[in-house]
Parts: C-alpha cells; structure tokens; sequence
C-alpha cells in the first residue's frame, strides 16, 4: 500500500485515478477536504476496495500517526499543500500552517514509522514530497530554463511557504537519512482542475459569457505540464529515484499567457461556436496585474529524462484541446464545484481589478 496525502486535489486526485487504473496496489488517499479537495474527483473509485479514503489534516500528527500503524504504508506521496498565488496574497496564513507546520508534523510522523521498521521494508521505503517550479522565483527572458541546482528565490507567500517544505524534506534526509524524493513541476492543467486556476478559469468563464481577465501585458510566461504526464513522472521518481535528489519535472511548453487565452477562445470557438459567430477573444479583458507577479517560469527536465528515461507524452497541443474536451463534457462537474466560497473567492481577486 502507498499513502497518498492531498489525493482528492486536482493533481493528487488524478495520480490516485492513474496509480489505480495500472496497478492493484491500494492507495490509502489523506485529504482534509477544503475548498479544492472534491471527493466528486474520486467517485469512480467508490466501492473500490483499493481505495481507502480518511478526510484528515497532514498537521493532525495522532491521525498520521494512527494511520501509518495501523496500514504500514511503502511509501508515501506528499501532494497535500496550498496552491494557490493569489489566495496566499490574501491569506498567507493557511499556506504557513498546511505547506510548513503541516509539511513538518507529517514528516516527524513519518520519521517514527520508518525509524521503526526493518530490514527490506526499512532498506525500500520512500517519502515523496512533489513541489513547484515557483520556489526558483522568477527568470529574465534570456535566461536559461530552472535546474534542480538553481537557487531558491521564491517571491509569494505561496512559493515561500513551498521552498521551506522543501527545505525540510531535504534536511530530514541530511539529518535523519530518511529515504526523501523531491519533484519540482511547472504549471499543471487538465481534467479535475479547480476553477479559479487560468486555464479552467477562461473555460469556465467564457462558456458562462463572462470577462476572461487577463492579468497586465498578459506576457508573463509559463511551462504547462499535463496533468497525467506529472502523474507519470511522480511513479517514475518513486519507482526509480535515487533517494535524496530532487527532479525537475517540465511539459517542454513555455507560453505566454495570452496566448494560452487566445488558443482557448479558438477551440471554443471550434467546439462550443457562439450562436451568433462572435469569437470568444471579444471578452478577454485585461485587468491590474497581481502585486510581485513572476514574469517567466521555465523547467529545464533534462535531468528526469536522462536518469529516468521520463519525458511527457502530450504537447500542449494535445494536452489542451483533451482539457477542453473534458470541460465541455463535465459541466455538472464544474457547476457541483462553483460553490458559494469559490464565488466569493472570485469575486474578491478580481473585483478591484478594473479593466
């Protein structure tokens, strides 16, 4: 059995969907169930007997505690963690208590229940704790692509909070010697992807006739990443990894913003066209770009590739038009997920953002 921490989450959810459609090894999944955990991501797998789900806090160290007693997980991968840019802007406090209390009470729990085992079980487990490009900071345009020996400048709470988790795993493995893997990915998308992030935010908006905000120039620039390629680097770092490195983990797919708005306007305008023929770009709106907003990210995943022989399998042409698929096709999916808090949540980042 492998413990899975955040498993109900955008990604986390979907490396549980793909561990479980390739293996009989069951997934003990640990989510504490708040705005972004949706149990719905997961209802394919109920009655599952592979499955086992427990709604918990990774900073509840009796819940981790118990649990590892009494399943003795193989390993464990370490999704569990606050997101999101915009919300630690408003509210840093949660990503300090989940990304670094948290991220700390689960690795002292961790390190018992290793401490106690034995032998091939002691020699064979792993802790994989998965990251962000974003503790790197941010790159200059002529830059070359992160590495995993750049240096940590995180410039949000968000990506702080994230650098000190992944000081922490580095540092139980230095202290302790436990058995740790680090990934750092770029910018996910994909199916299951909670609405405020950009790509299913423009979806989402622009199917509803609603403003596609566009923060600043909209140049600011990204890697993206499909979600199932991630997926299928996590279990090959975890299968393969040599303990104590960290690997990068890129889709090969730097964009700008708008361009990733404009590529979605034109495959709604293919697959949902408006009745009238107006393209969707018409409501693109651009809006006061968010404070210490990096201006380019980019994953150098050479590393990956030559020691784990991973590269993605999706361009982000293919990984796009499937997410858009997906969208148009789970629309009560995404109304289930609207709640009143994620409204709220909307309308607090971008009510003071005037065009």
């Amino acid at each position: 059995m492998i413990l899975v921490t955040g498993g109900a989450g955008f990604i986390g959810s979907n490396f549980v969907l793909d561990w479980l459609a390739q293996t009989d090894e069951p997934v003990l999944n640990l989510d504490k169930l708040t705005y972004a955990g949706n149990q719905e991501n997961l209802v394919t797998l109920h009655g599952d007997a592979r499955h086992i789900f427990v709604q918990g806090d990774i900073g509840d160290s009796a819940l981790v505690e118990r649990l590892l007693a009494q399943h003795q997980p193989r390993a464990i991968v370490n999704f569990a963690a606050e997101s999101h840019v915009d919300r630690s802007i408003h509210g840093p406090e949660d990503f300090i208590q989940t990304n670094i209390m948290g991220t700390f009470r689960l690795l002292e729990a961790v390190r018992a229940y290793w401490g106690g085992l034995t032998g091939d079980l002691r020699q064979a487990f792993r802790f994989l704790h998965v990251s962000t490009d974003e503790v790197y900071g941010s790159l200059a345009k002529e830059d070359p692509a992160f590495c995993e020996g750049n240096r940590y400048e995180p410039n949000s709470p968000y990506s702080a909070s994230k650098a000190a988790s992944d000081h922490l795993v580095r540092a139980y493995h230095h202290t302790y010697g436990l058995p740790v893997l680090t990934t750092n990915c770029s910018n996910n998308y994909g199916p299951l992807h909670f609405p405020e992030k950009l790509i299913p935010l423009m979806i989402v908006n622009a199917l509803a006739g609603k403003p596609l905000p566009v923060y600043g120039d909209g140049m600011q620039v990204r890697d993206w990443l499909y979600v199932k390629d991630h997926c299928s680097a996590i279990r090959r770092v975890l299968a393969a990894g040599r303990v104590g490195e960290v690997y990068n983990v890129g889709g090969w797919n730097e964009m700008p913003n708008i361009d990733i708005v404009n590529t979605l306007c034109a495959l709604l305008d293919e697959m949902r066209p408006k009745s009238g023929g107006e393209s969707y770009r018409a409501q693109i709106a651009y809006v006061t770009d968010r404070p210490g907003h990096d201006r380019r990210y980019a994953i150098d995943a050479s590393k990956i590739e030559r020691e784990l022989g991973w590269k993605p399998s999706e361009t982000f042409d293919t990984g796009i038009r499937k997410t858009v698929q997906w969208y148009l096709g789970n629309q009560a999916w995404v109304a289930r997920v609207q709640s009143g808090a994620y409204r709220e949540w909307v309308q607090t980042n971008y009510a003071q953002r005037v065009a």
